[in-house]
């Protein structure tokens, strides 16, 4: 699957090269954290206006919207991009690495905006071939909450009216010349929770007259593992996980509370609330059983993210023509990705574009310090991109 030598791209985009990886690589010379986004909406501002977009403006605060418009009236595709970096710190030795101390693209926003400035270029030169327009979306803080609503509520959706949403991720598990999109749920609903436990401190040679809340917490994260096994029905989907445990002041000292910190997975609002559920009643019961007391608090940030399954299809079968069948997978992610709210609103579809190589030792991780791609995927993502907006674009 994947690599077998440069994807065909149009004169345009080849004429283009140069311009989109140094692009992306600018971005990721100057990360910006979630709502933070100053110095690459000003960039993104700049460009947009250059290359004559009508609507450009400022939304959601940091975020930037631009619209093109072709030769006569019709649809409107909105594309959308997020901009933020994360708060980690780069290992690479690249000569365009991070310089923001402990903030780095560790996920490829910097790739998905220098794909949306390559595509509105091409399709800029050219509107007056085509019919319709293509709203451009530049949204902030995907990694942090409410991004997508921001925008939304800045009028994205509207004037036009958006007929289909798009977007796309890049991927450092898929190899270059590579998708990922599929039909229904393909991306899961994030649930942050804590759960603080409150016990009795004491010294820690005298274990009887206190109530351990480590040892506590300890139980309730064994207790929590039977959430998914037991409680949600093998037809269902369901990810449950305690990242972050504090508790505790020294050794020789018994703790008197402690916090675990973890997030839920699902794909469904009715598996959501049976899993919190179950998770506050077994936190409950494991605390009554060793005399101890706690909170629960939980945050869902956006909804599962849907594709449309004819929107979905459409891309399937473009993606086979341009990739070939036997480089598209199909297979939903327990990833959050906040397009969920677009894609809310409006019929459309978000999937996975390769950006693997191991030969050429390209094979980090999403989120991880080391997270890098190959930027041959740079162009057949800005090629695709265009034959889906110009298939979208010609329906009627």
């Amino acid at each position: 699957m994947g690599i077998r030598g440069r994807l065909p791209v149009r004169p345009e985009v080849e004429a283009l090269r140069e311009r989109i990886i140094a692009t992306r690589r600018d971005f990721h010379e100057h990360p910006e954290l979630s709502w933070q986004e100053e110095r690459t909406q000003r960039v993104i501002l700049e460009r947009l206006k250059e290359l004559g977009l009508s609507d450009v403006r400022r939304i959601a605060k940091t975020g930037v919207t631009g619209l093109v418009e072709g030769g006569k009236k019709g649809r409107c595709v909105l594309w959308r991009a997020d901009m933020d970096a994360l708060p980690v710190p780069e290992r690479s030795t690249l000569p365009y690495a991070s310089k923001s101390p402990d903030v780095m693209h560790a996920c490829g926003h910097d790739t998905h905006m220098a794909i949306a400035l390559g595509i509105a270029e091409v399709l800029a030169s050219r509107k007056d071939r085509w019919s319709g327009s293509v709203r451009f979306v530049f949204q902030p803080a995907e990694e942090a909450a409410g991004g997508a609503q921001a925008c939304i509520a800045d009028g994205v959706l509207d004037a036009p009216n958006v007929d289909v949403a798009l977007g796309l991720h890049i991927s450092a598990d898929l190899p270059v010349g590579a998708i990922n999109v599929a039909p229904g749920p393909f991306f899961a609903a994030p649930t942050v929770f804590h759960i603080d436990i409150e016990g009795r401190g004491g010294h820690a040679a005298a274990p009887h007259q206190a109530v351990d809340a480590v040892v506590v917490a300890a139980h309730v994260i064994t207790a929590l593992q039977t959430v998914v096994s037991r409680s949600v029905a093998p037809s269902e989907t369901a990810v449950l996980t305690i990242g972050k445990v504090a508790g505790g002041f020294r050794g020789n000292v018994i703790a008197e509370s402690a916090r675990l910190s973890g997030t839920i997975r699902t794909y469904s609002d009715a598996v959501r609330e049976h899993v919190i559920r179950r998770t506050e009643e077994i936190v409950a019961g494991v605390c009554a059983a060793f005399g101890a007391s706690f909170t629960f608090d939980h945050q869902t940030s956006c909804p599962p993210l849907v594709n449309d399954p004819g929107v979905a299809e459409f891309v399937r079968e473009r993606a086979e023509a341009y990739f070939g069948p036997g480089n598209i997978l199909a297979a939903a992610t327990m990833g959050a990705e906040d397009m969920s709210v677009f894609l809310e609103a409006r019929p459309g579809c978000y999937f996975w574009l390769g950006a693997r190589n191991e030969a050429k030792g390209i094979a980090g991780r999403h989120h991880d310090a080391a997270f890098v791609i190959d930027e041959e995927a740079l162009l057949p993502g800005v090629e695709f991109g265009l034959r889906l907006i110009e298939g979208q674009l010609s329906k009627r």
